[in-house]
């Protein structure tokens, strides 16, 4: 039986990769801060209490997996703030970089040993951290921060093709989840499935792109 493992899984496109792949047939084990009743309500193994910003809740979630072999790896945890010109925090911009840049690639370093030829790592970014597709501007340290991960997702991208490993940067669309006060073109469960397919579809010669969950290659 496959193994993915999945962050921020409680709850919007997190909760929904972890329901379609156990429904699927794969063992899941769902990461996340905070549990929900619909989480709890699927048959997969939750590690809960989990801030994925903090070295001490990595560790555990590390011995909570032990030494499973993960074929993926979904980064979904994410963080966004609406920041503006003239109210610029910084303590809301160095958050998202800690929840959408670092903690991604730090999940990833701190489950290596769980990776293998074939494993695959999704890291779930956002076509607003193109900085060649910015016709809007604002969001800044949404936008600053998945441009980061953008870059960290290259990097990683080069690091594991030697071991077999393949890694893609996704966007998932504009979702209907309570980041974004449910507004949205597509839901959650929508969006999850098309993203589970771009994941299927990913292969060494692909590792290292940036896709819509339509299949659209977007621009760096």
């Amino acid at each position: 039986m496959k193994h993915v493992v999945i962050t921020g899984a409680n709850r919007g496109i997190g909760f929904q990769f972890a329901k379609q792949y156990s429904k699927a047939g794969y063992k899941v084990t769902a990461v996340c801060r905070n549990n929900s009743k619909q989480l709890t309500a699927l048959d997969v193994d939750i590690i809960e209490g989990i801030d994925v910003t903090k070295e001490s809740d990595l560790l555990r979630m590390k011995e909570s997996i032990g030494s499973k072999p993960i074929d993926i790896l979904i980064n979904n945890a994410g963080l966004l703030n609406n920041d503006q010109l003239g109210d610029i925090d910084g303590g809301s911009l160095r958050a998202q970089y800690e929840v959408n840049a670092i903690a991604p690639l730090r999940v990833t370093d701190a489950l290596l040993d769980n990776l293998s030829d074939g494993s695959k790592v999704g890291l779930i970014t956002s076509r607003m951290g193109s900085i060649a597709d910015n016709g809007s501007g604002s969001r800044y340290g949404y936008r600053m921060s998945k441009a980061a991960l953008n870059a960290a997702g290259k990097s990683l991208a080069l690091d594991l093709k030697d071991q077999g490993i393949a890694v893609v940067l996704l966007h998932p669309g504009y979702v209907q989840t309570d980041m974004v006060g449910n507004r949205g073109d597509i839901t959650a469960e929508e969006a999850a499935g098309r993203l589970i397919k771009r994941i299927a579809e990913l292969t060494l010669e692909k590792t290292g792109h940036f896709y819509h969950s339509n299949g659209e290659e977007l621009p760096w």
